[in-house]
């Protein structure tokens, strides 16, 4: 497994319990440091902060093209996967845009739904076909 593919991990981790938790990304992080030994990869540290700058552009976009899905409605570990995976595409060039997707979409088979990685697939997929419109 590659560095970033740990770090997605980490970062999926991380943003997964903040939001069950009901706290702060950075505060999740800083409670998950003080009670493990985890050290946190740089690329881990720049996704949850991509995240959380982009926030609510990335939940526009995602309520904008999920077809029949609410935020709300999608399994919480799809929801952060996508959010990931948006901020990925449209916001970090360093990240092809077709790995920026499989990397989600691998995630999804490991840790979600059986319909995820599909789904996943497809709404990425099309963010990815509108990005030029969506960053202008």
């Amino acid at each position: 497994m590659s560095a970033r593919t740990k770090a997605r991990r980490r970062a999926l981790d991380v943003l997964f319990e903040a939001e069950q938790r009901q706290v702060s990304p950075l505060e999740a992080m800083r409670l998950r440091r003080e009670t493990t030994d985890i050290t946190v990869n740089e690329y881990t540290l720049t996704l949850i902060e991509g995240v959380m700058a982009q926030g609510e552009r990335i939940d526009e976009i995602l309520s904008t093209y999920a077809k029949g899905w609410t935020l709300e409605r999608m399994p919480a570990v799809d929801r952060t996967l996508l959010r990931l995976g948006t901020w990925e595409l449209l916001y970090n060039d360093d990240v092809p845009d077709a790995v920026a997707v499989a990397e989600a979409v691998a995630t999804a088979k490991l840790f979600s739904t059986d319909d995820s990685p599909e789904f996943i697939n497809g709404l990425l997929g099309r963010i990815q076909q509108l990005k030029d419109t969506l960053l202008a």
